[in-house]
């Protein structure tokens, strides 16, 4: 067997070599070397238990940490040589250890597998990295909130079906996106439970033959808790699962508001302006400014939820324990992964820079969106609601007769279609009157956006020590 073949970690068996079309398929390298320093870390957590049941001496355990720092040390100045014939990082990692070492480095896989290995590696990977796209989402609530206190005297239809449907703050609008966003953060709160188990010590699937000490293994790798079955324990990718899910919803949840903003920032609405850094142009049409930056928020989200039920799929019907298929898992994990990180900074970058045209806004609200102020108005005087909103949907009828807005009819011709009208029918016909009317908890009324920005911006600071409203 030529010297390639020796890198593998199960070359003995075999005696021929493997297809060259297999050995690239099989090979995962390109991706898992990202986990270079939890494969590490990982490894010399190991090599301390190992120590501690006398399968390593003192002397060989410092040798295989010292020797896995200078490992640690190539791969982070881009020093590290891969060789043919390795398959993933836990391979060429214990091949350089040899190198470096000798002879210690074959004693630290014993009792250890590639299965309960990779898992420890993604988990480590995860527990690290999330915290980095948990802080994007943060940024970007931060950026909403600091704008909607800025910006919470412009008013604007909000819309239902996409059609008119009654004023709010445009503060209010902003805000039901970072109430999503927060959302997510707290889901992901719930996600590193599950991170927080160690796998180490399953070993292929029958666990660890060598009694090693796992809570102290677990410890030593800051997991709060150990699995308790080793046939699952190494096959588990739910936790995988549950951040491609999560992914999906911030995905779903940037997307939404891509869309918004994209139509927003057309010709027949212009309530908002994307920044030019964030717009690109046509190679045809001079005057295009395009909002290609929202435009692939809002594609890239839907790709995150594609690779989402693409890892589903390989889990839904796979046999216990560890089966290859899940090599599929780090391409999942790490595309998405950069997939959103890139699209927050984006969709951050992108809300932090638009312009909001006050003028615009207000020039699109319509009296006729004051109809259900209407039924308010005479809900107060005692009316049944259903009677209310029937009285009011032929005010509205009578003025598209008319040709006339709803305001324009005169007292004498709503008289005659309720005589519960009065002179001060007149104080329903003003934007900002309507606005104030809701003043209940979660509503757009003044009052109630600022309880908002205050208790998103007391979230922040309290979970992530971040203050919106301390500079304004």
């Amino acid at each position: 067997m030529d010297s390639q073949e020796n890198h593998k970690l199960w070359g003995g068996r075999f005696a021929g070599k493997t297809d060259p079309q297999l050995e690239k398929l099989n090979c995962s390298l390109d991706l898992d070397k990202r986990m270079y320093a939890e494969d590490i870390e990982g490894s010399k957590a190991y090599a301390q238990s190992l120590k501690h049941i006398n399968l390593l001496t003192e002397s060989e355990a410092n040798s295989i940490c010292e020797g896995l720092d200078k490992i640690k040390i190539e791969w982070g100045t881009n020093e590290f040589v891969i060789k043919p014939g390795e398959e993933d990082i836990h391979t060429t990692n214990e091949r350089r250890l040899k190198e470096i070492i000798g002879e210690p480095a074959t004693k630290l896989h014993v009792g250890r597998s590639r299965n309960d290995q990779v898992t420890t590696d993604m988990k480590l990977w995860l527990k690290s990295n999330l915290k980095n796209l948990q802080e994007k989402v943060c940024e970007l609530i931060e950026v909403i909130v600091k704008r909607s206190l800025k910006e919470i005297d412009v008013i604007m239809p909000g819309y239902t079906h996409l059609q008119r449907a009654q004023p709010v703050r445009w503060s209010h609008y902003l805000l039901s996106h970072a109430w999503s966003l927060k959302n997510d953060c707290e889901r992901l709160e719930n996600n590193f439970g599950l991170l927080d188990v160690l796998p180490l010590g399953s070993g292929a699937l029958a666990g660890n033959p060598l009694n090693i000490d796992r809570k102290k293994l677990a410890e030593n790798l800051n997991f709060a808790q150990i699995t308790e079955n080793s046939m699952q324990a190494v096959s588990d990718r739910d936790f995988i699962a549950d951040f491609l899910f999560w992914a999906s919803m911030v995905g779903i949840h940037l997307s939404r508001l891509a869309e918004d903003l994209i139509i927003f920032s057309s010709k027949e609405f212009e309530f908002v302006t994307i920044a030019e850094s964030y717009s690109t142009g046509s190679s045809l049409m001079p005057q295009k400014r395009n909002p290609d930056s929202l435009e692939l928020i809002r594609g890239i989200g839907g790709s995150l939820f594609g690779q989402c039920c693409s890892f589903m799929m390989v889990l839904k019907s796979l046999p216990s324990t560890y089966n290859k298929d899940l090599q599929s898992d780090k391409e999942a994990m790490f595309t998405t992964f950069d997939k959103l990180q890139s699209i927050l900074e984006v969709t951050t970058g992108t809300v932090r820079t638009l312009k909001v045209n006050d003028a615009k806004c207000k020039s699109a609200l319509s009296f006729e969106m004051l109809a259900t102020d209407i039924a308010y108005y005479l809900v107060r005087k005692s009316v049944p609601f259903r009677t209310a909103h029937h009285i009011a949907g032929k005010v509205v009828a009578e003025a598209e007769k008319k040709l006339v807005n709803i305001c324009d009819l005169t007292l004498e011709e709503l008289k005659e279609i309720s005589p519960q009208f009065e002179i001060d029918i007149g104080r329903v016909w003003n934007y900002e009157n309507s606005i104030e009317q809701y003043q209940a908890i979660g509503g757009t009324a003044r009052s109630s956006v600022l309880d908002q920005i205050y208790k998103l911006d007391s979230w922040l600071e309290q979970k992530y020590h971040r203050n919106c409203t301390k500079e304004s």
